[in-house]
């Protein structure tokens, strides 16, 4: 017996993206929901009719109707895929209302996952989930996948939770064991939560989110198709690229003798990428007052080309001698201004934030004479 399907999770539908600007806020709502029917569009690529959704399907536990709506339809609009849904830590069975709406409102094709009882899907093919309860079960919920099933038959856990405490101290102990796939005897374990693809162990996977939704992971958002070749045999599991947009953390480290431009061009995305793209660029390095002016231009010129562009130069040093001050004046009083941001920007004793202020203010002050004198 063989077995194919789509393993995803934390589609996060309904995400507001609070602190972002409105323009991009509605389009990666909107991403997300689009996520839905690319879905469906991989399953059907890949000859596969399952789509198992391992938790956080929505972004909280009461979703507006017309993010519950929307995803419904969209969902029986692909009529010849069948989508298992799995609650989360977001949209946990405390949520009562949503899943009663849920179990009212879905479509034939969408089975929703209120309980822990094993399920055949497919002949010789069983699914051992574990909704989650609460936001913060306090327990293995995974526990429930060693319940028995007929000899011989596939066996595969769906869950949501951590393995290691991923949102504090690196390698602290989490809920779900490493190995609970080899403890409940399971073939492939489907796990959500976590943001990023992850293979934790030959048979257990977090799918990552299929649709990106920041900087911290550095995998592609995709969805993983999964194939069964037989009982005891092991998973081939391979990534199916899902996302439309791209979340970028560079860094660009500059030195006075090299071209700003030059090594700007060699990080940044293609032009006909940008738009589609969420980009935070860190500078580091040192450079001339000109060079320092001329790159925040480029940097101030390039954003409009982008879905969300940062720049941060704080962490660029500005390598300023008095021929650099001649270009904003010899004397006077924009001469003494310069002098004075310029002694802040070296002085050890001031605050950080104060001397990053002041080299702020003194390559403004650059720009600013330059543009007038143009």
């Amino acid at each position: 017996m063989t077995y194919r399907f789509l393993h995803s999770s934390d589609l996060h539908l309904g995400k507001a993206f609070g602190g972002y600007p409105e323009a991009i806020r509605n389009r990666l709502r909107e991403a997300r929901h689009l996520v839905i029917s690319r879905l469906a569009e991989t399953a059907r690529r890949a000859g596969v009719k399952d789509v198992l959704l391992a938790g956080d399907t929505f972004d909280a536990e009461t979703p507006s109707p017309e993010t519950l709506r929307h995803a419904l339809r969209a969902m029986a609009a692909e009529a010849d895929i069948r989508w298992l849904m799995l609650p989360g830590n977001h949209d946990s069975l405390a949520a009562s209302e949503l899943w009663r709406r849920i179990a009212a409102e879905r479509p034939d094709n969408l089975q929703a996952i209120a309980t822990p009882a094993p399920f055949e899907l497919a002949p010789a093919v069983w699914l051992l989930p574990a909704p989650c309860t609460q936001r913060r079960p306090g327990r293995d919920l995974t526990e429930a996948m060693s319940a028995a099933t007929p000899p011989g038959a596939l066996r595969i856990g769906l869950g949501h939770g951590a393995i290691t405490d991923f949102s504090g101290e690196e390698g602290a102990a989490g809920i779900i064991p490493p190995d609970r796939a080899r403890l409940s005897g399971l073939d492939y374990l489907g796990l959500g939560d976590w943001h990023g693809q992850m293979q934790i162990g030959a048979s257990s996977w977090y799918s990552g989110t299929p649709e990106a939704d920041g900087f911290k992971h550095e995998t592609a958002p995709a969805a993983l198709l999964v194939h069964l070749p037989g009982q005891g045999q092991l998973a081939q599991v391979e990534p199916r690229a899902t996302g439309l947009f791209t979340w970028q953390a560079l860094q660009l480290d500059v030195l006075p003798g090299e071209d700003p431009a030059t090594l700007l061009a060699e990080v940044l995305p293609a032009p006909a990428r940008r738009r589609d793209s969420l980009l935070r660029l860190t500078v580091g390095g040192r450079l001339p007052l000109a060079d320092h002016a001329a790159l925040g231009a480029q940097l101030a010129a390039l954003a409009p080309d982008f879905g969300w562009f940062e720049a941060g130069l704080s962490g660029l040093a500005i390598d300023a001698r008095a021929q650099d001050l001649d270009l904003i004046d010899r004397g006077g009083a924009l001469r003494a201004a310069a002098e004075l941001l310029l002694a802040e920007v070296e002085n050890p004793a001031l605050a950080q934030e104060t001397r990053d202020l002041a080299q702020t203010a003194l390559g403004h002050l650059f720009a600013f004479v330059q543009e007038v004198q143009a």
